[in-house]
C-alpha cells in the first residue's frame, strides 16, 4: 500500500511540476474542453497538448470522455482533493518537527 501512494504521489508531483498541466488543469477544473479547444490555446503543437493531458489523466487529475469525434477533458476534484490531502500531510509533519525545535530551543 505505502508503494501504491508513493507512486501516485510521484505521479501527482511530476504532473503538477509542468506549467501548461498546471494551466490545463485549471481550465478543466473551471469545466469541460475539448482537447482540440485546449490545444488551441497554446504555442505548442497539439501532440504535445495531448501528452499534457495524458500526464494529468495518469495521475488521476483529469478524465476524458469522447463525445462524436471530440475529446472532452473534465478536471477530478476527487484526484485534486488527494494532493490537497497528501500536501496537508506533508505539512503536517514539518510543523510537528518545528515544534520540536521550538521546544528545544526553549528548554522544555
Amino acid at each position: 500500500m505505502i508503494d501504491q501512494d508513493e507512486d501516485r504521489a510521484d505521479a501527482f508531483f511530476h504532473a503538477l511540476a509542468d506549467r501548461t498541466r498546471r494551466d490545463i488543469l485549471r481550465r478543466v477544473l473551471a469545466g469541460e474542453h475539448s482537447v482540440t479547444a485546449l490545444a488551441a490555446s497554446y504555442d505548442m503543437s497539439f501532440a504535445a497538448v495531448q501528452k499534457h493531458v495524458a500526464v494529468l489523466e495518469r495521475a488521476g487529475l483529469l478524465t476524458k470522455r469522447r463525445s462524436g469525434r471530440e475529446q472532452l477533458a473534465s478536471g477530478d476534484v476527487d484526484g485534486v482533493r488527494s494532493v490537497a490531502s497528501m500536501l496537508t500531510e506533508l505539512e503536517d509533519v514539518w510543523r510537528g518537527r518545528i515544534d520540536r525545535i521550538d521546544q528545544l530551543i526553549q528548554g522544555d
